[in-house]
């Protein structure tokens, strides 16, 4: 009897090879997010040359669509067939080819000018929908590689380190091509004024050695670059995960039904305004911070080092706070790991434009955007054991939890970065300008220091009343490993039973 319940759990063991396959999917979602991130916002109006209006109703309309496709597609992924492939691959797969060449076409400055809009808009939205058809499967794959909980954390561990590596991959490609060839600004009335005795040397400073064009031709190539990663990694997932047919998902419940179930619960609720805030304060922060090295503090060539050394910094810090949390509790994490961002937003704006002071300040600051990345994921199960120790009746909702929390933050990071750009438009944001009215200088400063300042002080004012603490979070704990004791108690009986 023995050697048939160990012939199942050996059955249901991962290879390393697996896991690392499995792990390589989940870089296509961080490394083109974050290439989107940082750089969609400079590009749309310094490349494509859009008015700042326009390219925040693009900004806004695609991240909002993004946030509404997540639970969409969730929905129906769960009532999709079960295939020879599995139920979720062939979603990753046929997503694929498509979802490049949107992405590809985002980069691409069309020969119009009348429906340039409409084209950014419409592959915009095209290739969130396609990402998301990608990446809410390869979410939900997690329950299928191996009914064994042990098999599925180690291989989420392996995930999250893909994962976190592909955020600094994608800012490095992305940045660094496209740093290579970098346009120069164009002089405005005022420059040109302020230089007229100089006229002839400004002439020939402003002389393009390297043009829009080349410019254009970088940020192709790009996309190619990572349109290629993209489709090396969804083969890697196809061919090295297997689904396992035991393992089923709970029925799914409709999207209305769903949000009052996880909104009713407070602790959840709590928790998704403390992020929703924070998050907005570093989406504020991303969305602005290229634009804000580039136009106010004028490193046009070194703005693309300056944000990798922020993600190389993240990601060195992050076994530091998996310490942090486990030492002193994950309250306390996220308190210290917010403020300790906040002198350095502060001092990036009122220090003059000053280059190594600016890689010191990236540096210090990529410690913070750390914990901004790490802590929310780890604090979520907390509050999805809360909610099974309260609700013991209630199983199989987890996936509700991680799916809202995600379609609010997108909602509220459209919102950011529409509203951000369109100040930018009220302020006369001059496309490619070599200097910037004060207006808009002004306007940088608030979106990347005293906006996520206040609004990371609120998030941090809500945390005092969140109630999960490390006392509570222990017994929580120690509840449900009983719980499941006498199920897997009884799961042996039963496999015994049948054996016998």
């Amino acid at each position: 009897v023995q050697k048939e319940i160990e012939k199942h759990e050996h059955r249901n063991r991962l290879s390393v090879c697996n896991k690392i396959c499995y792990a390589v999917g989940g870089a296509p979602y961080q490394i083109t997010g974050c290439a989107l991130g940082f750089f969609l916002q400079i590009y749309l109006l310094d490349v494509a040359q859009l008015d700042p209006f326009y390219a925040s109703i693009i900004l806004f309309v695609g991240r909002a669509w993004d946030a509404i496709t997540d639970p969409t597609v969730g929905f129906l992924v769960s009532r999709s067939p079960w295939t020879r492939f599995g139920r979720m691959l062939p979603w990753i797969v046929l997503s694929t080819p498509l979802a490049v060449l949107s992405y590809f076409l985002i980069w691409y400055v069309p020969p119009f000018e009348d429906g340039k809009v409409i084209w950014y808009l419409f592959f915009y939205c095209i290739f969130q929908t396609l990402q998301t058809c990608f990446h809410v499967p390869y979410s939900a794959l997690t329950m299928f590689i191996s009914s064994e909980q042990k098999e599925r954390d180690s291989a989420t561990a392996y995930r999250m380190t893909v994962e976190v590596l592909g955020t600094v991959l994608g800012t490095a490609i992305q940045g660094q091509i496209v740093g290579m060839a970098n346009a120069p600004c164009l002089p405005g009335p005022g420059d040109i004024i302020a230089n007229l005795s100089n006229s002839s040397k400004l002439l020939n400073n402003s002389e393009p050695v390297i043009s829009l064009e080349h410019t254009k031709a970088a940020y192709m190539i790009a996309s190619g670059v990572i349109c290629l990663i993209y489709v090396l990694c969804a083969i890697v997932l196809f061919f090295g995960v297997r689904e396992d047919a035991e393992s089923s998902l709970s029925e799914p419940m409709g999207f209305f039904q769903g949000i009052k179930l996880v909104m009713g619960h407070g602790p959840y609720a709590k928790l998704v305004m403390v992020f929703l805030f924070t998050s907005l304060g570093f989406m504020l922060l991303e969305g602005n911070f290229a634009l804000f090295c580039s136009s106010t503090l004028g490193f046009r060539n070194d703005f693309q080092n300056i944000l990798l050394v922020i993600m190389l910094s993240a990601t060195l810090a992050i076994p530091f706070w998996q310490w942090f949390l486990s030492r002193f509790g994950k309250k306390t994490a996220v308190c210290v790991g917010s403020l300790s961002v906040i002198p350095f937003m502060i001092l990036v704006v009122c220090v003059k434009s000053n280059l190594i002071v600016t890689y010191i300040v990236s540096f210090a600051a990529g410690v913070g955007v750390a914990a901004a990345f790490l802590l929310p994921w780890s604090m979520l199960p907390d509050v999805v054991d809360d909610f099974q120790v309260q609700n013991p009746d209630s199983t199989g909702h987890e996936a509700l939890f991680y799916s809202f929390y995600v379609f609010f933050t997108k909602f509220a990071s459209g919102i950011s970065l529409g509203i951000s750009t369109l100040s930018l438009d009220f302020a006369g944001y001059i496309s490619r300008g070599c200097t910037q009215p004060a207006a808009v200088d002004l306007t940088l400063k608030l979106l990347v220091s005293a906006a996520p300042v206040a609004l990371i002080l609120i998030g941090l004012v809500i945390l005092y009343w969140y109630p999960i603490d490390e006392e509570r979070r222990q017994g929580n704990r120690k509840l449900l490993q009983e719980q499941r004791d006498n199920e897997a108690d009884s799961e042996t009986d039963s496999t015994e039973l049948a054996i016998v």
